[in-house]
């Protein structure tokens, strides 16, 4: 019996630890505000190019300090709204939420871009708890007529007609040298 009351009391005391940590832990998660309240000027933005990104009121506290940033690659080259390979998160500096609470700022893309960036705003509510928005823009690959065909990729099939006509001539001289030593072989050995 005693075993299984000191099982029982080290399992409770852990429990007890784990509740503790983990409590605090999930007071301080942000709150992501819902992708309904944030929008963006065009979800599409060529290299280089401004997207405005835009945040309902309500969300952060009046006046506060908002920390932008941009992941996506060669995120380094952005700037917020003026001339600033691997995929980089950037923090593009802040701005600051006007008094009702809503935020509004231009991010501009490197001049490089290529594929899918997500643009985040993180600041706190007028409680003092952290709040973030996220949102995506894509980059069309260079070229890219937005149709629906694929690119013309590879080699040219038809520079290959060369060297399948070389390599079957060579293929057909083999064989034929081949079935030569062979016969050769076989009158040898009849011959003695």
């Amino acid at each position: 019996m005693k075993i299984k009351s000191i099982k029982a009391a080290t399992a409770a005391t852990l429990l007890a630890a784990a509740l503790t940590v983990a409590v605090p832990t999930v007071a301080h998660a942000a709150y992501v505000i819902p992708e309904g309240d944030v929008s963006i000027s065009s979800p599409t933005v060529a290299p280089g190019g401004v997207v405005q990104v835009a945040v309902e009121d309500g969300y952060f506290a009046g006046g506060s300090t908002v920390d932008v940033s941009l992941t996506g690659e060669n995120a380094n080259g952005a700037s917020l709204a003026f001339v600033k390979f691997a995929v980089q998160t950037a923090d593009l500096g802040s701005v600051t939420a006007a008094a009702d609470g809503s935020v509004s700022t231009g991010v501009r893309l490197p001049s490089n871009a290529v594929g899918t960036y997500t643009i985040v705003l993180s600041g706190v509510d007028a409680d003092g708890n952290p709040v973030t928005a996220s949102v995506s823009v894509s980059v069309p690959a260079a070229g890219g007529t937005g149709g629906e065909t694929l690119p013309t990729t590879g080699g040219d099939t038809s520079a290959l007609l060369g060297l399948w006509i070389g390599g079957g001539a060579l293929l057909l001289a083999g064989g034929g040298l081949a079935v030569a030593s062979t016969v050769r072989r076989h009158r040898q050995q009849a011959a003695v």
